[in-house]
């Protein structure tokens, strides 16, 4: 009956659709509710594609008729899973403050935890849905390829990606995009009833409540965001992240992605940030703020400069910071959105002062802004005897060994570029980094340059002592590691200073998740162990790329949501061709893995010869290319091995505990120990590995 094969293959695009929208709104609430960064998006990746396997791995029972295969069945679950990403997001915002204390970090363990429990029901689902789809066709249709299932569920992948990087991510807040792709699933699931006439009053009236599911998500929305104290009086989906403005006893607070960001109550990191550096330059012409605090325009004013350019990627994050009087408007400012390492590599203005406010360098993005291409950009704009600064956090009473480390790298690193870096220790450590000496007598400076202010002229010498100065300064390790953008050491330590704050060791999980995986690939099959390291290789050749194409081009939403889209694409393609292949050659795959191998290669050689001038085009073909031998490489281990409903169902899961594990290892160990080289190293090595496995599969070994 192929007249089954139309609804059947809609609702597998339907739930392509919504499976990727569904997990790209839950990777920005864990970053909002978690105030995350690339180790929050590994830790739920990989709980995602792991979960997403063994839904899959469940569905190998209803291949051996253990289990009902029926097209109504099928229905039924794609209404449950088209309502479940409501129910799913929301458990999140809700148990997040039940599992951990309100305005905390969570450690990795407790991450791990909670976001595994949290998305378990609906990736479970989503990985039985496409093997049972599959069964439901050849039920009907015995020779129904399973590359063809593969190929339609990467259209709707696709079209999800693209859907939510381009429409819904500027019109939607997250209910309404679940809202929507739900009710495509839920039509798409109706369809499939009209079908196989089965469309009954029970039906119906399952339809209807999973609708009104659908969109009682929209009217609890904003209330399921309101913090422990105060409310919520701005709530605004970004293309970059969630913007909330609190409002407690007349005092706002603004939060970007659950960071607390500025707030009205502090005024001292306002009063720290501007004038340290501008003490130390007579008369500013010119200043660069990078991000702004509450306040810090006002503070800079006091010098009387005659311009400000100030630099916020996000117009919202900027507009919402003048909206509640976080930062007074002025003449003589000028608002920039753009990415602030793109602006200093272009032709521009010198600058007298260059202040950076941006959070601790715990992200790749963030780690940008303390690279020592960062500190070469940031001197070339200055004038001579300009001064740079930046902030960060590690020294109170002591400074612990994760933090000794961090700010001796950011030293050394500030110090290949800077002939004078010094260290005040105020409320955080601030960094002055200058061609010329740097005073540290900043009451007086200020006092002759008739400058007031609360905190500095009334605590500093309080505070900045010479003991602490001397110590602070006794603390860096002069062989501390320099921190570069092809090698971003400052990453692993402060993924080394995460668990350092909850007495934690990341060795118990890379040990018993090494174990567990040593165990499958020794059981596995070689057409498992290929597609494992295909779907690692995949997932991990994207991470890189993504994290180069920032490096050298800044965060460009379009370009990278262009980018994701792209490694993408090239599946389906690949696919088709693999599937037209029609023979068990084991030289086709071979010389696709040796294809990877060269992409890969290729790919590394490029960054660090060309680095910059390498055109925005080659990292799309690089993607399209890499996403082309992956798809090409599944359907021909299905050729070769023989398309079976087990074989197909361990297939998929191979290929989505191998993306499980790129995505983990590439983002939290491989790039910020080895750097991007290293990580082109490693992956070539597994694709090596991958091919001596295959080699070593004789004719012999494959199904009659």
């Amino acid at each position: 009956m192929k007249v089954l094969n139309s609804p059947v293959n809609s609702l597998i695009l339907a739930t392509g659709v919504s499976s990727v929208v569904t997990q790209l709104l839950t990777i920005r609430e864990f970053l909002a509710q978690f105030a995350g960064n690339e180790w929050t998006i590994a830790v739920v990746f990989f709980n995602w594609l792991v979960l997403g396997g063994l839904g899959t791995f469940l569905a190998r029972p209803a291949g051996r008729g253990l289990l009902p295969v029926s097209p109504a069945a099928l229905a039924r679950l794609s209404m449950v899973a088209a309502v479940l990403p409501v129910v799913h997001l929301l458990a999140i915002r809700i148990l997040r403050d039940l599992f951990f204390t309100f305005g905390t970090q969570a450690g990795f363990y407790g991450l791990l935890t909670f976001s595994f429990f949290t998305t378990a029901p609906y990736c479970l689902l989503i990985g039985f849905l496409l093997p049972y789809s599959l069964l439901v066709l050849r039920s009907r249709e015995p020779g129904y390829a399973g590359a063809s299932v593969y190929m339609t569920d990467n259209i709707g992948d696709v079209a999800g990606g693209a859907l939510f990087s381009f429409v819904l991510i500027f019109l939607a807040t997250p209910m309404t995009a679940l809202m929507i792709t739900g009710f495509f699933l839920l039509i798409a699931a109706l369809w499939l009833f009209t079908t196989i006439r089965q469309m009954r009053a029970a039906t119906l009236a399952g339809a209807g409540a999973a609708a009104l599911i659908l969109m009682a998500g929209l009217a609890v929305e904003q209330a399921t965001l309101a913090p422990g104290q105060g409310e919520v009086v701005h709530y605004k989906e970004s293309r970059y992240g969630r913007i909330v403005v609190t409002r407690h006893q007349l005092q706002h607070t603004l939060f970007v992605d659950g960071r607390p960001v500025a707030g009205t109550s502090d005024p001292q990191a306002a009063e720290e940030m501007a004038h340290y550096p501008l003490a130390q330059v007579d008369t500013p012409g010119r200043v660069l703020l990078v991000s702004a605090l509450s306040g810090i325009l006002g503070e800079i004013e006091k010098h009387r400069p005659g311009h400000i350019d100030y630099v916020e990627l996000d117009p919202e994050v900027a507009g919402a910071m003048f909206r509640f009087d976080l930062l007074s408007p002025a003449p003589n400012v000028t608002v920039i959105h753009q990415d602030a390492r793109r602006l200093l590599a272009g032709p521009g203005p010198a600058y007298d002062a260059i202040i950076v406010c941006l959070p601790e360098p715990d992200t790749f993005q963030l780690n940008r802004f303390y690279t020592e291409s960062f500190f070469v950009q940031a001197r070339r704009r200055l004038s001579p005897g300009g001064v740079l600064a930046f902030a960060m956090e590690g020294f109170d009473a002591y400074v612990a060994e994760a933090d000794r480390r961090k700010l001796s790298t950011v030293y050394n690193t500030a110090a290949r570029t800077f002939a004078h870096v010094a260290l005040v220790p105020g409320g955080k450590t601030f960094f002055l980094c200058s061609d010329r000496p740097v005073t540290l007598d900043i009451p007086d400076r200020l006092e002759k340059k008739g400058v007031s202010t609360a905190h500095v002229s009334g605590y500093f010498h309080g505070t900045i002592t010479p003991r602490r100065v001397a110590y602070l300064s006794a603390q860096i390790d002069p062989v501390a590691p320099v921190n570069t953008d092809l090698s971003p050491v400052l990453m692993q330590q402060m993924f080394t200073r995460w668990f350092s704050l909850f007495g934690q060791s990341p060795a118990p999980f890379f040990l018993a998740a090494g174990l567990v995986l040593a165990v499958w690939l020794v059981r596995a099959s070689a057409g498992e162990v290929v597609l494992f390291s295909n779907g690692f290789v995949h997932m991990a050749a994207e991470i890189l790329a993504i994290f180069a194409f920032q490096i050298f081009f800044g965060y460009i939403y379009f370009q990278i949501g262009l980018l994701v889209t792209v490694f993408l694409a090239g599946l389906l393609p690949g696919a088709w061709m693999g599937q037209r292949l029609q023979q068990r050659s084991k030289t086709t795959i071979l010389g696709t893995d040796a294809l990877l191998i060269v992409l890969v290669g290729g790919f590394a050689l490029l960054l660090y010869g060309i680095k910059a001038n390498l055109s925005p085009w080659a990292y799309l073909v690089f993607g399209f290319a890499v996403s082309w031998a992956c798809g090409f490489q599944f359907a021909a281990i299905l050729q070769r091995f023989g398309d079976t409903h087990k074989l197909a169902v361990n297939a998929f899961s191979a290929d989505l505990v191998g993306a499980a594990f790129g995505a983990l290892a590439a983002s939290i160990l491989l790039i910020p120990r080895f750097g991007l080289a290293g990580t082109a190293i490693v992956l070539i090595g597994l694709k090596l590995i991958s091919m001596l496995v295959m080699g070593m599969h004789h004719e012999t070994d494959l199904p009659a």
